[in-house]
């Protein structure tokens, strides 16, 4: 282990920032309307301020996680909220969406650059034995974080104006700086030589494969323009990708992405298990919140407010189940937590109907809590169990990424069936509200009461796919092998000229 006697400070400082851009991911989506208003500006302009965000974060994970292992962790992470930081205060001042734009995608550059490190920073300051408790934070961090940021832009925009969904990461910017400074310490870097054609195959394919899936509802997956369209780029992103793992496989120098990471079976089923993860948690939100809002006539802030006892709980049970996953097979907590994950979206699929008394969808929002609690922490800490501290940056790269792209197919998954559904359930009405999750903020109030009954109908069927991709992820965590036992951690020392910084977090 690395040679920081009080590894938990360093952590909680880390969760601060990493808790801000997680948040930054939701948040926006309920300020979409006040966003057009404000700017003067029109729905396909204000959903890339969301797309133009996802984009540049998923894209450099790869890259940002292998630049950690070369120039250290910390410095990578508060290069990066530094960055995140100063482009929050960009978009808040932002006069026009082009503007507001361009700030997003420096906002999410930033967000790259850190996300990668605050795992790498656990997979090295906490033996293998003792990392489970450490990763239940980690994990509880992500699991709340995708539920207050509806609930937090919601009462920012109402009380203060859209522009303070973006001032609000200034003051916690700053005060996770100066935490990150004193309290993380300047780890060992690695001596690593740049694969400069992995990093551009990578960067190409993955922003082609991205921007294919996260824009293809947009332009109806058709043509973008003149010769190139949705599905050109989607294949285009394939096939670089390709090219990208082959390369890897026959770089004899030191390759970007270490093919070997994927001999650890745990490693290869703990990626496949968090895309299943990213795929859900953000695909079955929209059908939900769609209804919420458009059948029983909820506020944004009250549809956002139904997710309060998954947040609670899963934030209350993360750290518990931390501390017992670093004792027991973590597939049998893995493999529950997802399959009680869709057993509380069959649930609500089962409950969107006109009619059915508002309370009752506290209750599989509850069991969301208990699910959410047994999935993020098991399947990071299964993730990096195994991995060497010189590959730490590159296996959170690996692993964030596969979350991010999961994410991203299942936005553009369960618009398209979305879209589908209310087509059928609604064919003399058209599909009110379309495609994707930007295009929500156009509708306000109800549905006529004649549309209700459909329209419940199709979100309760959408919410299906979310469910039935997490019963996959539940079959992948029961072929996870039991831990191996820790031997010969340690070793590691804080950066040379650097021990007196590690001993002041002790």
């Amino acid at each position: 282990m690395e040679n920081v006697s009080r590894p938990w400070p360093a952590l909680w400082s880390l969760v601060i920032g990493f808790f801000m851009i997680l948040i930054d991911t939701t948040i926006v989506s309920v300020a979409n309307p006040r966003i057009m208003e404000g700017l003067d500006t029109d729905i396909n302009a204000v959903i890339w301020v969301t797309s133009a965000y996802l984009l540049a974060y998923a894209v450099p994970l790869l890259i940002t996680g292998r630049l950690g292992d070369r120039f250290g962790p910390k410095r990578l992470y508060l290069s990066g909220l530094v960055v995140f930081t100063l482009a929050s205060l960009w978009c808040g001042l932002s006069g026009n969406v082009q503007m507001l734009i361009a700030a997003r995608v420096l906002q999410g550059l930033g967000a790259a650059l850190m996300t990668p490190q605050t795992m790498a920073v656990i997979t090295r300051i906490f033996p293998p034995d003792r990392r489970g408790a450490a990763m239940g934070l980690w994990g509880a961090t992500a699991g709340v974080a995708t539920l207050v940021g509806p609930i937090l832009g919601g009462v920012l925009v109402d009380g203060l104006g859209w522009e303070w969904i973006f001032f609000i990461n200034v003051p916690i910017g700053i005060v996770g700086f100066i935490l990150a400074w004193r309290l993380v310490p300047s780890l060992t870097t690695h001596p690593h030589r740049f694969d400069i054609p992995g990093v551009v195959l990578s960067a190409v394919g993955l922003f082609l494969l991205v921007f294919g899936l996260q824009e293809g509802e947009t332009y109806n997956w058709g043509t973008i323009s003149g010769p190139v369209t949705v599905w050109g780029l989607i294949i285009s992103g394939i096939v670089v990708l390709v090219l990208f793992v082959g390369w890897q496989a026959v770089n004899k120098g030191e390759p970007l992405l270490p093919l070997g990471l994927f001999k650890d079976r745990n490693f290869s089923l703990a990626n496949i298990g968090i895309t299943t993860v990213g795929f859900t948690v953000t695909a079955f939100g929209l059908p939900l919140i769609f209804y919420y809002q458009m059948v029983r006539g909820m506020t944004p802030t009250q549809s956002a407010l139904m997710m309060v006892p998954m947040a609670l709980i899963s934030g209350g049970l993360a750290p518990v189940v931390g501390r017992i996953i670093d004792r027991v097979n973590p597939k049998y907590i893995t493999s529950t937590g997802l399959l009680l994950m869709a057993v509380a979206l069959f649930w609500n699929s089962a409950l969107m109907h006109p009619d059915t008394p508002v309370w009752l969808f506290l209750l599989p929002s509850a069991v969301l809590g208990f699910a959410n609690a047994g999935i993020w922490a098991p399947l990071s800490s299964t993730a990096t169990r195994n991995l060497p501290p010189r590959q730490a940056g590159a296996g959170a790269g690996v692993y964030n990424t596969t979350r991010q792209i999961g994410a991203v197919l299942g936005s553009a998954a369960i618009a398209v069936l979305m879209q589908a559904r209310l087509a059928a359930e609604l064919p003399a009405a058209g599909a009110p509200g379309g495609s994707g999750g930007g295009e929500s903020a156009s509708f306000g109030g109800q549905l006529p009461p004649a549309l209700h009954d459909g329209f419940s109908t199709a979100m309760g069927q959408s919410i299906m796919l979310p469910a039935a991709v997490v019963v996959l992820g539940a079959a992948v965590a029961l072929f996870f092998a039991r831990p191996k036992p820790v031997q010969g951690w340690g070793g590691e020392r804080p950066a040379a000229g650097q021990a007196a910084e590690a001993t002041t977090t002790r």
